[in-house]
């Protein structure tokens, strides 16, 4: 299906049928149909109904009822699978689609006709709140791990929609934050998986972000919609707003933003009608995107009817589940300890073993049907087991009485299972981390435990890195992430060997957080900006060209059994090569390995990371088995934006591609040169790590912006914003009070929190959206002016901005 402004769409049926739907409407009823219908679904329109969307990214996340808009209020029971920091540590496609088509099933069985997810923004840092419920630091794993799942969603009669586009790498101030990105780095790192994603998945939808991205609303960018989206990347499908996103409606469909969502009652109807009545909007542009929301209904009513009923095998999704926790669960450190011998008493220390932590809090919540825990799996397999929580799983606190306990049951076992569950608070959607610090009474019962037992097995229950200074004291350390509703069980499975741990790092666990060229602006301590002044030095990029050692490399990750490579061997032509490399077991356990193939430019006129993921193969592999693991490259795999062009350029010259088991454990390598008539525009490189602000604005091509001032308000001013006057404040209390009356906070207080801070970084404007017609646009913008006229700051702040702007225009 292709709905493009300079596209023939007389050859596509549903494309056609599609517009004379939207044809035979008045134009209210077709500007309608660009805003949702409440919370989860979109307007129905005669011959095309409507579609109902839910949260997906690790689950089903429908709504029982049309309630709030971040999605925590009551859902229908699902199967909660691993969250993305798990999905994206598997490195398996083919394990990814079954995990989507699982989830395809379900949505399509409860009547959904779009899955919000995967979400794939870059790991830019850490501490980011939402990283849990994201796949990787690099774009190619992310946007391969990505195209997997929404092909499997996809495959079941249900679309998928890839989020959130773009540059949304920090929550705090999310709503009205500027990710200012020079455009090399945008291409190369934060696009560069979102590309891979629409053209290998082909998703139906793709949902925008909140923030701005060099000084526009992502909703209403043309360069990234119109230009990018569609035009570079053919995307033909269509494209919605995150929940509360819309800034400027008009603006928005101008440059290709489809639907709004939620709807608020039309709230925006009136102006775009007034804008295509004043010629300030083009009639063509509402009817294309009327014609995509029409288009979307279609494509859902056509793809259920050749699906057919849906039949949902609770059971065996609960058992893929648990196969996907194990294939994510990475064991960082083992000096043989695991898998643990059935014989003698083993000690299981840690509340996470009773009472799971199992996925995030926020949007991407699931409503499990069924839960398993590690202490009830491995009680039913370890003959001698004793159990003491260690910590409160809430707090993560620990008492002096309880690190007794701990000690005494780990001082008497042959074995001890340390299990380190990061209290829910710590990661969260809506607030990010200052620190990466782990908590200190765990940090104190992990060095109480080991020295009463060095045969102790940590295992971690986290959504993202922390800081582990004590890595290396236990016998072995696991990083298990948030593993869904089957985590224990698949814990189990990995302690007792029943399943080798699969997972390889998709992020680069630090050494400290002060390390990070990142840190030096996440969060961002400016209200309105996050400057991306460490340009593409992410994660391994970072570690590896600045060579500042990672606690565990990307890519990282032991098994059961041991594998040698081979020399590698290079066949093909130009830019299109396959790298063969010999692969061989060489332990006595079968066991799988992720080969993993880098590309490093031996000479490059401009700045380059000392080397890029461009390939993996996971290939399974009986004790003394061999086999050639085939990794394919194609011209991106060598390729640079220029900017000054517009275009990837390969230069001519050396490539080394560099084999290994991760970034920094690299077994084989094979140089090939390359032939290119493309010129690369030199470019002066950054001095170090973290660019000065006189070489982000040459990086930029223009000076550094400045910060958009918190006064005088504007309807994209927070609630929080609004303490800043006297006026404000009051109406701030009064907000707060009506909003958390619509929006339920759940009963844990980790949930509560994250509503908290959702609702202070609420836009006035999303108060619209979320009024259901009781406030409306125009009665925003009165309340706004008496606020500004009632404040001599917010006065003088406005008088500047006008001065200021009057400067400029002279």
């Amino acid at each position: 299906m292709s709905i493009h402004h300079d596209t023939d769409q007389t050859q596509d049926p549903m494309a056609a049928q599609a517009r004379r739907i939207v044809q035979a409407l008045d134009p209210a009823a077709r500007v309608r149909l660009l805003s949702g219908a409440g919370m989860w679904s979109t307007e129905e329109a005669p011959g095309a109904p409507a579609v109902v969307l839910a949260n997906g990214p690790n689950g089903v996340g429908k709504q029982v009822a049309d309630a709030d808009h971040v999605g925590i209020g009551e859902t229908v029971p699902a199967t909660c699978f691993p969250a993305g920091a798990a999905l994206g540590s598997t490195w398996d496609e083919e394990l990814l689609e079954e995990v989507g088509a699982a989830m395809g099933r379900e949505a399509r069985a409860e009547g959904v006709g779009v899955l919000l997810g995967p979400g794939l923004n870059i790991k830019r840092h850490p501490g980011g709140g939402r990283t849990f419920e994201y796949l990787s630091e690099d774009p190619f794993l992310a946007g391969k791990a990505a195209a997997a799942l929404v092909r499997g969603v996809q495959s079941e009669g249900v679309g998928a929609s890839v989020k959130h586009f773009a540059g949304n790498s920090q929550e705090t101030s999310r709503m009205r934050l500027d990710s200012v990105i020079d455009e090399r780095t945008l291409r190369e790192v934060y696009l560069a998986g979102f590309e891979i994603a629409v053209r290998e998945g082909r998703p139906w939808t793709v949902m925008t972000s909140y923030n701005l991205l060099n000084g526009e609303h992502t909703g209403e960018s043309r360069h990234l919609l119109a230009e990018i989206l569609r035009g570079e990347w053919s995307f033909d499908g269509l494209v919605m707003s995150d929940w509360m996103a819309v800034f400027d409606r008009v603006a928005g469909v101008r440059a290709g933003l489809d639907l709004e969502m939620p709807g608020g009652r039309g709230a925006w109807d009136a102006r775009v009608l007034r804008a295509v009545d004043l010629g300030e909007l083009s009639q063509d542009d509402v009817d294309r995107s009327a014609a995509r929301v029409v288009a979307l209904s279609l494509r859902a009513e056509q793809a259920r009817a050749e699906a057919g009923p849906a039949a949902v095998d609770r059971d065996a999704h609960h058992a893929l589940t648990r196969r996907a926790a194990a294939a994510g669960t990475v064991l960082l450190t083992n000096d043989g300890l695991l898998p643990l011998s059935a014989l003698g008493r083993v000690a299981v220390i840690g509340a996470a073993a009773e009472h799971p932590r199992f996925q995030g809090v926020g949007s991407s919540r699931v409503n499990p049907w069924r839960t398993e825990t590690l202490l009830a799996a491995l009680r039913d397999r370890l003959p001698e087991l004793a159990y003491t929580p260690g910590y409160d799983p809430v707090t993560g606190t620990s008492s002096g009485e309880q690190r007794q306990a701990a000690v005494a049951e780990a001082s008497s076992a042959d074995a001890v299972v340390l299990v380190l569950g990061v209290p829910a608070g710590l990661e969260a959607e809506g607030v990010d981390r200052t620190d990466l610090a782990f908590p200190s009474d765990l940090n104190d019962l992990v060095g109480a435990v080991v020295a009463a037992n060095p045969r102790t097995a940590v295992v971690l229950v986290n959504g993202a890195p922390f800081e582990l200074p004590w890595a290396d004291e236990p016998a072995a350390l696991i990083e298990a992430y948030l593993g869904g509703q089957a985590a224990g069980a698949a814990i189990a499975d990995v302690l007792l060997g029943d399943s080798e741990p699969g997972g390889r790092l998709a992020e680069s666990l630090p050494v400290r957080a002060a390390d990070l060229a990142a840190s030096a602006g996440f969060p961002t301590t400016a209200p309105t900006q996050a400057l991306y002044r460490e340009t593409s030095n992410v994660g391994y990029r970072f570690h590896d060209t600045w060579d500042v050692a990672p606690r565990f490399p990307f890519g990282h990750g032991l098994t059961y059994t041991s594998f040698s490579y081979g020399t590698p061997h290079v066949t093909g032509e130009g830019t299109d090569l396959v790298v063969t490399v010999p692969v061989t077991n060489t332990g006595a356990r079968a066991g799988s390995e992720v080969v993993q193939l880098y590309v490093h430019d031996t000479e490059s006129t401009v700045h380059r990371p000392a080397q890029e993921l461009k390939g993996f193969a996971r290939v399974r592999l009986a004790p003394g088995q061999s086999c050639d693991a085939e990794l394919r490259l194609d011209r991106r795999s060598f390729a640079v934006y220029d900017v000054a062009t517009g275009s990837w350029l390969v230069e001519t010259g050396g490539f080394e591609l560099r084999v290994g088991a991760s970034s920094r454990d690299i077994r084989a390598s094979i140089t090939v040169h390359v032939e290119s008539d493309d010129v690369i525009t030199p470019v002066p490189a950054p001095s170090g790590p973290v660019a000065t602000g006189e070489e982000m604005a040459a990086l930029l091509q223009r000076p550094v912006p400045a910060l958009r001032p918190l006064l005088p308000y504007t309807t994209d001013s927070t609630i929080e914003d609004l303490a800043q006057t006297w006026l404000g404040r009051r109406l701030r209390s009064l907000l707060l009070v009506a909003v958390r009356r619509q929006v339920p906070t759940g009963g844990d207080q980790a949930t509560k929190a994250m509503i908290e801070a959702v609702l202070a970084q609420m836009p006035l404007r999303g108060l619209v959206a979320a009024a259901d017609g009781r406030l409306g646009l125009d009665t925003l913008d009165r309340i706004v002016a008496v606020l500004n006229a009632t404040s001599p700051t917010a006065r003088r702040a406005g008088a500047r901005l006008r001065n200021t702007s009057a400067q400029r225009s002279a």
